[in-house]
């Protein structure tokens, strides 16, 4: 299992730094919307309507999307669907590697973006997140364009992983001649809500991608929450909630800078951080839960999410501690 952040098994702590969700959510027009749902009955298993809402928002044909069980599962389809190696640019998102891994393909990780452009000669399917997870690089279009380029010259499918593209408030670079995938439900702060959905860049390959889900691949409280968060009052609440985000991010930056730790802010609602090896155990003791990153070859390095201020003030009192 790929660890993500958040629940680790143990007691709840007291502030979560380690899940990237929205600390300002949820987001009560989605609640609404979900608790309106009827459970008592199966939603369309072709969600017509739900992808024609979708299409709407993002003016595509309806055709072209794809629901899913979240970003995870839609990752798993794609690396079935496509079957063969699969290429990242890293660090990232570790499902791209264990849904290769558990399919049985290839994987590799690029580390710069030179060798991204090369490797992608010999893959079948690469991933590039949109913000990235967990440095938080949001990449230029020059640099997207290449990248796309390359991919319909070798014939690899590029997919564009836009998870955190609602929580940067910039304009996120993303082709339409590639796969665009979403998770909604990070930014609006319900990642117990597992939905999601993906554009393909034509009815074809869209086609395929349904044809290998299982029936009714997600439930009434889903489709209502996809279907409201293209709404305008979801993504009016969302866009009240970056100001402070970005504020509580730059605060928490500048508290680990001032404490002497090596930080990379990004363009998303997280930093990373050098706290050291034995940073996330210490931190977990105190109950505060942080994403260690040593499964990504980062041994050294945390990824903490933006926190309100009493959350900030348990991590400064616990860092002081361990000085």
């Amino acid at each position: 299992m790929t660890f993500h952040g958040g629940p680790d098994g143990g007691p709840e702590p007291r502030h979560d730094f380690s899940s990237n969700a929205n600390a300002l959510g949820p987001n009560p027009v989605l609640l609404a919307a979900i608790r309106r749902a009827d459970l008592s009955r199966y939603p369309d298993p072709s969600y017509g309507a739900l992808r024609e809402v979708l299409a709407a928002h993002h003016r595509v044909p309806a055709e072209s999307v794809v629901p899913g069980s979240g970003a995870s599962e839609l990752i798993h389809r794609l690396v079935r669907v496509r079957a063969g190696a699969v290429l990242a640019l890293g660090p990232t998102f570790g499902e791209y590697a264990h849904a290769a891994r558990a399919a049985g393909m290839g994987y590799r990780e690029a580390r710069s973006r030179e060798a991204f452009l090369r490797g992608l000669g010999n893959a079948a399917l690469a991933f590039l997140a949109q913000p990235n997870n967990p440095t938080g690089e949001l990449f230029e279009a020059g640099f997207v364009q290449e990248a796309a380029r390359r991919a319909s010259r070798y014939g690899a499918w590029l997919v564009f992983d836009l998870a955190y593209a609602p929580l940067t408030g910039a304009a996120v670079p993303a082709l339409e001649g590639a796969v665009r995938l979403f998770a909604p439900n990070k930014a609006h702060g319900l990642t117990g809500v597992r939905a999601g959905y993906l554009i393909a860049p034509s009815e074809n390959l869209a086609a395929r991608l349904v044809g290998a889900a299982p029936s009714w691949v997600i439930g009434a409280a889903e489709v209502a929450f996809l279907r409201a968060q293209a709404g305008a009052g979801a993504r009016n609440w969302l866009r009240g909630t970056l100001p402070t985000l970005f504020a509580w991010r730059r605060r928490l930056a500048g508290l680990l800078r001032e404490r002497g730790y090596a930080v990379q802010e990004g363009a998303a609602n997280f930093v990373m951080a050098r706290l050291g090896e034995d940073a996330a155990a210490f931190l977990r003791a105190r109950g505060l839960r942080v994403r260690p990153l040593a499964d990504k070859g980062l041994p050294d390095w945390a990824r903490l999410s933006a926190q309100p201020p009493k959350a900030l003030a348990a991590l400064a009192a616990a860092l002081e501690e361990r000085a």
